[in-house]
């Protein structure tokens, strides 16, 4: 099911990982580095890595920026997805997403609980579109991350992935701005 076709060429994208932490530095970051390791090993182009505190502003601040860049295709967060009072990514992000993307989360959780049970239910894992970029928030463990780039992220972000991906449509993100002449 998850077999690349291929008679289409291979097309990599941009891709910025934001990790969301009170205490984690870039040198001690294993679940943004997982994330790039994995990017990077499917072909693709870290295009920027960051990590910010647990604070809204500063999540949905650089989520926006990186949104507008034309040289990010796709922003992956990690962290903040819990119930804790500091864990506050979805509240950052949820309110700017143009289209939210609720198959994501029910695909996640639907892979995580194979590994770890119930426990999945602990993270509020989500994605969307925001200003025609697809945003993904994932937990900030290295094993969450994992999970959901083998077992979603690299099929869905890769242009030979049939019947369908995010990579064919990302053109089109923007459509309705342009009909409304936004």
């Amino acid at each position: 099911m998850n077999t690349p076709e291929t008679s289409r060429s291979f097309i990599p994208i941009r891709i910025a990982v934001l990790t969301v932490s009170d205490t984690r530095k870039l040198a001690d970051d294993k679940s943004g580095q997982t994330l790039a390791d994995r990017i990077e090993a499917a072909g693709h182009v870290l295009a920027a890595r960051d990590i910010v505190t647990d604070d809204k502003d500063k999540i949905r601040d650089k989520v926006l920026a990186w949104s507008k860049d034309e040289d990010v295709d796709v922003v992956i967060t990690t962290g903040g997805t819990g119930f804790t009072g500091r864990d506050v990514t979805p509240e950052a992000l949820e309110p700017i997403f143009e289209k939210r993307m609720d198959g994501f989360s029910e695909v996640f959780h639907r892979i995580s609980y194979d590994k770890i049970g119930t426990s999945t239910i602990q993270s509020r894992a989500t994605g969307g579109v925001v200003n025609a970029t697809f945003v993904f928030v994932l937990p900030g463990s290295p094993g969450a991350c994992k999970d959901a780039w083998d077992g979603i992220l690299k099929a869905q972000l890769d242009y030979r992935h049939m019947p369908c991906n995010f990579v064919e449509i990302m053109p089109r993100l923007d459509e309705h701005l342009r009909r409304s002449g936004k």
